[in-house]
């Protein structure tokens, strides 16, 4: 073999051909059809050799079948009637039996003219299919299908499928399936070019190939551009000189002399329309008298019939094709045809025998003739079709007056068949797509000028420009998009679809257009590439036998009138991942995949690979490559999952130099850099870009990361969400696209070094929607277990709300309140208030998924309804909602989640839905629940054989009161909700039935769900409606839905669309809910109503909080909540809750109270005075002299409307509880103390300002929910004080250290938070005082530690005074506005400042004997600050006080000059903490980042005034941590502190050294297992955040992390002793996806990673000797797997269909309990069922023992959700069980399983949720959602209650040495030491607990 020399010496030869496709006539004798050339008309006629007309069978010699093919059952036989040899084609099986002309797919007929003529006979009792390829002109190939097969008409982009009906008089219901036995011969006159017209709305091109299937007799097939009549003879229409085309001679049918050609033979011409098409063929095709349409009578059924033969009294029924008329309706044809409407009643004409009769009916059937275009009777009705590429044909509706056939005689009028236009047509524009992806997220492009990014959206490509965000769509692909590409000039783009056969289009970029449409050899395509020029075009697919082929096809011609030409095609054996043209030569190429790169070039129309020596590199999963630029020239860079990099030298075929990239720690940083996604030491690259100066590389840790080309330091790095999946470089190298797994799409300025998310989107189909119209907002729900809000106006996400464990099914906004309803597969409806960003409440009234959520427009009620029959109704005009009634067996059962499930009208007074059955609707008064009205909707058609089911309901919008209900036999009907009567029909035509409908509120449009399309109905018109069907959805469309301001419409199923509504605006019609006094808000909220929504919330709008970007803030995760939080009051509560509201609920009362002056009084009694004047409630200025002050003082009964959570995370946030606090539990004697608390693990990172520190005393304290730890660095001994009974949201420390304050929230049994006072030297509460209602934002004290300043969060806004003497409130004042922080002056402690919105306030305290007043003075934020709230503050030198802003500046004020002199931009994000001391100023924000500041200038700037510059303040360090930070405190010197972040960690910083040291580390999230070793020294925990940590037992410090990203690790189990050697101690892992992670202790790795189960892994245990793991699911499915080799090799199913709780197994004897083996364990399922099981794993052996099952609780004893079923064998009796849950009592009882019966009950005060048993001693550990841990000697049956945790007690464990206990609340850990039980006297005696 000949060298190449640009390959090297080696060239691989591969299998190769020119791939170029049989052009029609190759092989072909002369004179044979070519192809139709692209660009070519129907309008120019056929070539010569077709003109006038062509015998299909003759020219291609059908005979010989060497242009044609034959496969079955194919003879030629002679037939009686035409008396000539026809072709039989028969078989039971259609598809195997066929005649098939070309011989080959690849070839084609050419056949350009406009009709084909079909002579066939469809043989008696059997089924025939034909079936024709039809190339439009853009070449795009069409199959249109004709069978008595079909029952309904179906339509994609490509194939049209229309029924032949072969029987006259039936509905569609009760078609026959076969031809008849008398079918006759039939002449199927097709016209193809308005076939293409009218229902694709494409021009037609050329016949391209013909397949007539079993079973048929077929004469030929002739094409011609005439229209023939085959009635008529040439001597016939020369004698009678007819205006007419007769039929040819070989075309006729031979007719016995003296009778009717309609005697014996059928003529069927389609579309019917068509003699209207063009003006100058009327005259031609026009029926002569003998074969008129439908001669004098003409039937329009109200069913859909094949129409009756017009010579009733002479010809029998002839066989009738009935096209694809699923439902009343028939096609209307766009312009140049004309529209075309049939009548709603049945029509009947009377007839006169006779011709002289017939022709004095000459211009009335002619008129017909003209209108319909049928002759003899037979009439093809033809509807829209589904899916189309724009707005298509009107469609015609056949409306029945009645239910009853009547018949009606009328006049046969042109003007009937008339109907009104739907103007405009298209009247819907596609605006914009919201997702990313579909098929694949790696697929993203920059456009030439880097100004857009192109990128798939599922079957839509979507050009995005970057500033504007102005969306073009391109429409076309009827599958998902598989691959993109554009060339360098940006004049092509080239696109595949997934669905095999892989279809190609480009694209000219510019305007949209397809100019080319040609189908891939391969069968699937997965990559593109262009070549610089365009001139090239390579892709890289699998053919259908799994194999590679490489492609190459020449596209310089595509766009100048040619096509895109295959060049070469070859296969290969290797795997390619990635395959690029390179930029600087046209024939070469590289692709890389699982150990391969190979180098391509295209020469002599062949392609041809060589490899590259990978050497040791070879076994690399190599993933992307990218030409670049080198000092020599050009070099390819290729990237791998194991980390490599590689740079290859294209000449020489070898790799020039190999780097890896790993997860290692940055010098000098205290953080490590964040995990791989993937196991193994290498960070998994999956994408790289290439540019003149930068290499960007994504990889699967979720980072972007730029590289100079040297890769010697990372430039920059953006940390995103999920694994990047691509990266592209811009043409100018300034901005770097990247691409994730979870959908999103952003770019990385370089030179700004800022990151823009462009794209976010849901990862799975959209189930649902909802819109609220006053904010302009949308959600949405999916089957990614996620509900999203999104900003309509600019397409923005701007909530995400994550629900790892349910999964969310339905959604609704409340129509006047920013809240979210949302109901889940678990049976749950929870409501979340979007201004705080919480969950509100929640109930359970539901056993089954939530099928329907809707809420009344008025805002007053919502309605629920789930799978298992009930309807639930709740009051939700104030927060929180509540239940008012649920009712059983209400809507339909086993029905699945739909926005249509539940409509109240727009009065709110009714109430529709399906049930109690799917044939029933049933209307209720909708705030009685008093059934109305039932409509049995399986009756309403008595002629159908078939029942009926409603799918989903729809109230119109006013007067009169209709209800639409869609059916399951695709039709909509209109019922009237007083008597339940039809009044109209409209059909969907769709195989599947609407599930989703909605009128707009105008009533001009309807609109459809109907599969992967919408449509849009001409409302109003009641005689035949018109619509219009749109395609883009990929997948069935869920849902759709109006904008509220009607302008545009939303469908949403693979993706969200947004189309605009290009018809003109209409006034509502009278009567409709726009003119109805009585609207609903929803529709158009009036000023007053503004200004109540307003007032209400407390802001004009609803504050939307900033999408972080690129990695946002964690969402919201939702919770399992029983009812309303406990004392939260609400966000839209309009009165206090200590006493009744005074004010008015009017519009006006509302607005008149937020803006007069409150007369208060003082809390002390002392003095009088107001807050504010009329100016507004922040107007504080009562002299003349701007810095006057005002006296200011409240009471608590003052009326202020709570505040909206500020877009501020300074303000505490306490973690969502459902768990009630234990009202009476019996309390520890004080003498014998069984458990003492040792140690707490954790930080409370959602506390604020939580830690403080006194270095010269070494006193140092810190919050773990209800706790306060006071530790010492030294040692780490802890001290607890206890007392709170909820989580603690901040700390303040006196001056002298000698009191520290601590503050929590409200809890259910007290209406106020608690604020407790502690003496530190003693480690005592001195005194407990209380005032606010909801929870203590700040703790303030005076510099001289006399006064105590106490400042509520948002929703209770004020401020309190204490005296730290006698502890008494001095003064409070209530704030109009929240405030974030509050601070005394250092040096006078008669002044204190606090910072909030739009203001910065200082206070002065002044003392008159025994009376304190508070007087105040409000200082705006100058406009030059541009930030809109002061977060955070803390004084400096005199007289300087510092502030930070939400927008990350420092403002700087002089207090004695009360005036801002100076600003500077500290950081990226909000300010939370700030700190200074002399010269230096620490700044703390939530970007994770801690800055230290010099700022020693700036007391000399203050002289300076505005002239004052920030050049004087320099940054001195920085140090990121892992979280936003909450809390500082440092030495005065400011060279060392601790600061706490949000991620639940306290860290030392030390500035001198620049580092930081982690001091105390917690789960962030909620603790789901803790296991110890077996060696008593190691215990390990794993958390919902994914994390697996493993602590010391004696210092309780962490040591290893095993971090996986994006999962929960639910479950865990430490292996035995006998799983092998110490060292090799394992730990095992299961995830919320179903995955099983074995860690090694002592290699700290990932020993293997496991998938045996689809669901949630919930438990999982290791046998006794180790060599086996057993785990369960959510599913119920328990799975058994060995370690060694990664097997799952057995899965139990006899818990399926509830969650395995808990897996536990034991030794036994052989032969114990009467089983083999010497394994014993157990499965407890959630549905109180446990199995007892003996096994002999290496055997393979395993059977049941005995099994366990009892009654669930009922609700009334169990408010929330069943308690979990808790089971363990007893460590002292192995043949005892230890159960509870499984009663319906709380109790513990005692299980034998030798006597099979319970031996022992404890009875308990509450359902346990956690147990655990002492291994030594005879002791009991139980949890309860009371927040209690009680000790049970089982023995003596003492018990002993401890409080100390804030929450449910999910967790506790004995460890194996019996000594220590933990107890886990949700992320808190609590160590107990274990005293004063005999059995511990001698392990006790061997040491303290920790050494």
């Amino acid at each position: 073999m000949a060298k190449d020399p640009a390959f090297g010496p080696c060239l691989e030869g591969l299998e190769a051909h020119s791939g170029i496709p049989a052009l029609a006539g190759r092989g072909l004798a002369s004179g044979d059809a070519p192809s139709c050339p692209r660009g070519s008309s129907h309008l120019r006629g056929p070539p010569v050799w077709q003109h006038p007309f062509l015998n299909v069978f003759r020219h291609f010699k059908v005979g010989e079948w060497k242009r044609s093919t034959k496969e079955g059952d194919v003879a030629a036989v002679t037939d009686k009637t035409l008396k000539c040899t026809v072709y039989r084609i028969r078989g039971s099986v259609s598809a195997g039996n066929y005649i098939q002309l070309p011989k080959t797919s690849t070839q084609s007929l050419g056949l350009t003219g406009r009709y084909l003529y079909v002579l066939f006979r469809p043989l008696p009792a059997r089924h025939f299919v034909i079936h024709l390829d039809v190339a439009t002109e853009d070449s795009q190939v069409v199959r249109v299908s004709f069978s008595n097969l079909f029952k309904e008409f179906k339509s994609t982009a490509t194939w049209l499928q229309f029924p032949f009906i072969c029987e006259a008089g039936l509905s569609v219901k009760e078609l026959p399936a076969v031809a008849p036995s008398g079918a006759r011969w039939t002449c199927l006159q097709l016209d193809l070019r308005d076939i293409l017209l009218v229902f694709l709305n494409r021009r037609y091109g050329h016949l391209k190939g013909v397949k007539l299937c079993a079973s048929l007799l077929v004469k030929s097939l002739y094409a011609s551009d005439l229209c023939f009549d085959p009635a008529v003879t040439v001597a016939e229409a020369q004698r009678a000189k007819l205006p007419v085309t007769p039929v040819p001679r070989e075309m006729a049918f031979p007719v016995p002399k003296g009778e009717s050609w309609y005697d014996h033979y059928v003529h069927i011409r389609f579309p019917s329309d068509s003699s209207k098409a063009s003006p100058e063929l009327v005259q031609k095709s026009r029926s002569p008298p003998e074969a008129g349409f439908l001669g004098r009578m003409l039937q329009v059924p109200a069913h859909p019939v094949a129409f009756s033969d017009p010579f009733q009294d002479s010809v029998p029924s002839p066989v009738q094709m009935l096209g694809p008329m699923a439902s009343r309706q028939a096609p209307s044809v766009p312009r140049p045809l004309p529209e075309v409407s049939l009548f709603c009643e049945r029509l009947e004409v009377p007839s006169v025998n006779g011709l002289s009769d017939r022709s004095q009916e000459r211009s009335a059937g002619a008129e017909v003739t003209d209108k319909h275009a049928a002759g003899n009777g037979v009439h093809v009705s033809a509807p829209k079709p589904t899916m189309v590429a724009m707005a298509l044909e009107d469609v015609a509706v056949h409306e029945p007056s009645s239910r009853k056939h009547n018949r009606q005689e009328v006049a046969l009028d042109k003007d009937l068949f008339r109907q009104k236009s739907f103007l405009p047509d298209p009247i819907l524009r596609l605006k914009a797509v919201i997702g990313f992806g579909g098929h694949s997220t790696k697929w993203a492009l920059w456009t030439r000028d880097g100004a857009a990014v192109v990128y798939p959206c599922h079957a839509v490509i979507v050009v995005l420009h970057v500033h504007t965000r102005e969306q073009r769509c391109f429409l076309g692909h009827t599958d998902k998009v598989s691959a993109l590409a554009l060339d360098g000039s940006g004049v092509l783009l080239a696109s595949a679809q997934a669905r095999p056969p892989s279809m190609l289009r480009l694209w000219d970029f510019q305007t949209g257009e397809c100019l080319s449409l040609f189908r891939s050899p391969a069968h699937a395509l997965c990559s593109l590439s262009f070549s610089n020029s365009g001139a090239l075009l390579c892709g890289v697919g699998k053919d259908r036998h799994g194999r590679t082929v490489v492609m190459a096809w020449g596209t310089a011609q595509v766009g100048r009138g040619g096509e895109a030409v295959l060049l070469a095609k070859t296969h290969t054996g290797v795997d390619i991942q990635a395959f690029e043209v390179a930029f600087f030569d046209e024939t070469r190429m590289a692709s890389c995949g699982q150990g391969s790169v190979r180098l391509w070039r295209l020469r002599g129309g062949e392609l041809r690979s060589c490899p590259v020596d990978l050497g040791e590199h070879r076994v690399l999963e190599l993933t992307d490559l990218a030409f670049g630029w080198a000092q020599d020239g050009h070099t390819l860079y290729v990237c791998g999952r194991s980390g490599h990099v590689l740079e290859i030298d294209h000449q020489l075929l070898a790799v020039r130099y190999a780097r890896r990239l790993l997860p290692t720690r940055t010098p000098g940083g205290p953080l490590s850099q964040k995990q791989t996604f993937s196991s193994g030491p290498g960070i998994s690259i999956s994408s790289l870009s290439v540019s003149q100066a930068v290499c960007a590389m994504g990889s699967e840790d979720g980072y972007l990361r730029l590289w100079p080309l040297d890769f010697s330091s990372v430039l920059l790095e953006a940390e995103h969400e999920g694994p990047v999946t691509s990266v592209c470089v811009s043409r100018d190298g300034l901005r770097v696209l990247s691409t994730t797994s979870s959908g999103h799409l952003g770019f990385l300025d370089i030179p700004s070094q800022e990151y823009s998310v462009l794209v976010r989107s849901h990862t799975a189909p959209v189930l649902a929607l909802a819109t609220q119209g006053s904010r302009g907002q949308l959600a949405t729900v999916s089957q990614d277990h996620t509900v999203r809000v999104w900003d309509l106006a600019t397409l923005q996400q701007l909530y995400d709300l994550r629900s790892p464990e349910e999964a969310p099914c339905t959604v609704a906004f409340h129509p006047t309140r920013p809240a979210l309803f949302c109901g889940f597969s678990s049976g749950a409806v929870r409501s979340f208030s979007l201004e705080a960003a919480e969950a509100l409440a929640g109930h359970r009234c539901h056993r089954g998924p939530v099928t329907g959520l809707a809420a009344s427009p008025d805002g007053s009620l919502l309605f629920s309804s789930c799978s298992s029959g009930t309807l639930a109704q709740y009051h939700c005009a104030s927060t929180p909602c509540r239940v008012l009634r649920v009712a059983a067996d209400m809507v339909c059962r086993d029905a699945h989640p739909t926005p249509n499930a539940l409509a109240v009208s727009a009065d709110s007074r009714l109430l529709a839905f399906v049930g109690p059955s799917k044939y029933v609707v049933t209307v209720m008064n909708a705030a009685s629940l008093e059934e109305l009205l039932r409509i049995d909707v399986s009756a309403l058609d008595l002629a159908s054989s078939r029942l009926d089911s409603a799918v989903a309901v729809c109230f119109g919008p006013g007067p009169p009161g209709h209800l639409l209900v869609s059916t399951s036999s695709n039709m909509v009907m209109v019922l009237d909700t007083t008597s339940g009567h039809v009044v109209r029909e409209l059909p969907c035509v769709p195989p599947v039935a609407c599930p989703s409908l909605a009128l707009s509120r105008d009533a001009r449009f309807l609109l459809m769900a109907t599969d992967r399309a919408i449509k849009v109905w001409d409302y109003p018109t009641q005689a035949c409606p018109s619509c219009q069907v749109y395609i883009g959805h990929s997948e069935p469309v869920r849902a759709v839905a109006f904008t509220p301001d009607q302008q545009q419409l939303l469908s949403v199923g693979d993706a969200i669309f947004l189309w605009d509504i290009l018809g003109p605006p209409e006034s509502s019609p009278p009567g409709s809910a726009g003119d109805s006094p009585g609207a609903p808000p929803t529709c158009e909220a009036s000023p007053d109503a503004r200004q109540l929504e307003d007032t209400v919330s407390g802001a004009n709008g609803l504050p939307r909080p900033q999408v972080p970007e690129p990695s946002p803030a964690s969402p919201l995760r939702l919770g399992v909540c029983a009812g309303p939080l406990k004392g939260d009051d609400g966000a839209f509560s309009l009165s206090d809750e200590e006493g009744p509201s005074e004010e008015s609920h009017s519009p006006e009362g509302l607005h008149q109270a937020s803006s007069l002056p409150m007369l208060v009084k003082e809390a002390s009694g002392a003095g009088a005075g107001v807050w504010g004047s009329p100016g507004g409630p922040w107007d504080l200025s009562m002299g003349p002299h701007p810095h006057s002050w005002s006296s200011a003082w409240s009471i608590r009964e003052a009326q202020v409307h709570p505040s909206a959570r500020p877009d501020c995370y300074r303000h505490f946030l306490a973690r969502y509880k459902t768990s009630p606090l234990a009202k009476s539990a019996s309390v520890s004697s004080a003498g014998v103390e069984r458990l003492l608390l040792k140690a707490v693990v954790g930080y409370n990172g959602n506390g604020r300002a939580n830690v403080v520190w006194k270095p010269d005393t070494g006193f140092f304290a810190y919050t773990c929910g209800g706790l306060v730890v006071v530790e010492d660095l030294h040692s780490g001994a802890q001290q607890h004080w206890l007392g709170h009974p909820e989580e603690i949201s901040t700390l303040a420390l006196s001056h002298n250290a000698q009191v520290l304050a601590s503050a929590s929230g409200c809890s259910g049994t007290s209406s106020h938070c608690h604020i407790r006072i502690w003496n530190v030297p003693g480690g005592s509460c001195q005194h407990l005082i209380s005032y606010h209602s909801t929870a203590v934002q700040a703790l303030a004290f005076s510099p001289d530690d006399e006064l105590l300043v106490t400042l509520g969060d948002y929703r209770d806004s004020t401020l309190a005074l204490w005296s730290m003497a006698t502890y008494e409130l001095l003064a409070s004042t209530h704030l109009p506005e929240p405030v974030h922080s509050v601070a005394f002056n250092p040096r006078d402690a008669g002044e204190l400042a606090c910072v909030g919105q739009g203001a910065i306030t200082f206070w002065l305290v002044q003392q008159r004997g025994t009376n304190v007043s508070l007087q105040v003075r409000r200082e705006p934020i100058p406009e030059e600050v541009g930030a809109g709230e002061l977060t955070s503050l803390c004084y400096g030198a005199t007289p300087l006080l510092y502030c930070g802003s939400n927008a990350g500046q420092v403002c700087v004020w002089d207090t004695s000059a009360s005036r801002c002199f100076l600003v500077w931009d500290a950081d990226d994000g909000e300010i939370g903490v700030l700190l200074c001391s002399g010269a230096r100023l620490v700044s703390g924000s939530n970007t994770r980042r801690l800055r230290l500041w010099a700022v020693g200038a700036v007391p000399e700037l203050r002289c300076k005034g505005s002239r004052a510059r920030s050049s004087s303040v320099f940054m001195e360090r920085e140090l990121t941590l892992d979280g936003a930070v909450v809390s500082a405190v440092f030495h005065d010197s400011m060279d060392m502190g601790v600061v706490g972040t949000t991620a639940g960690t306290l860290w030392y910083i030390s500035w001198a050294e620049g580092a930081s040291t982690r001091l105390i580390s917690g789960h962030r999230s909620k603790v789901n297992e803790v296991v110890f070793s077996p060696s008593t020294s190691h215990w390990a925990t794993c958390s919902d955040d994914g994390s697996v940590r493993v602590w010391s037992l004696a210092s309780t410090e962490l040591l290893i992390q095993f971090q996986v990203l994006n999962q929960s690790c639910l479950c865990l189990a430490w292996s035995p002793p006998s799983c092998g050697r110490p060292e090799q101690q394992q730990v095992a892992a299961g995830y919320s996806d179903g995955t099983l992670r074995v860690f090694s202790i002592s290699r700290i790795a990932v020993e293997f990673k496991m998938h045996p189960h689809r669901a949630a892994l919930t438990a999982v245990a290791y046998s006794a000797d180790g060599q086996t793991i057993l785990s369960g699911d959510k599913d119920g499915l328990v799975a058994v797997s060995r370690p060694r080799t990664g097997m799952t090799f057995r899965v139990l199913s006899d818990h399926q269909g509830a969650l395995i709780a808990t897996i536990q197994s034991t030794n036994k004897e052989h032969g114990d309990f009467g089983a083999e083996g010497v394994d014993l364990w157990l499965a407890a399922s959630s549905d109180q069922r446990i199995s007892i099981w003996a096994a002999d794993w290496p055997r393979g052996h395993c059977e049941l023992v005995d099994w366990l099952s009892s009654p669930s609780p009922t609700l009334t004893e169990v408010p929330s959700h069943p308690p979990p079923c808790l089971v363990a064998f007893c460590p002292w009796d192995g043949a005892l069980l230890v159960c509870a849950g499984l009663g319906v009592h709380p109790e513990v009882v005692f299980y034998s399983l030798h006597q099979k019966q319970v031996v022992e009950r404890i009875p308990l005060p509450f359902f346990a949720v956690s147990l655990s048993l002492s291994p030594e001693a005879h002791l009991m550990a139980i949890g309860f959602a009371e927040r209690v841990l009680r000790l049970v000697d089982c023995e003596s049956g003492a018990v002993w209650d401890v409080a100390g945790h804030d929450d449910v007690v999910q967790l506790c464990r004995f460890a194996p040495s019996a000594r220590l206990l933990f107890s886990v609340a949700h992320s808190d850990i609590l160590v107990w030491e274990v005293t004063g039980h005999r059995a511990l006297e001698g392990v006790l005696s061997s040491g303290p607990p920790f050494g």
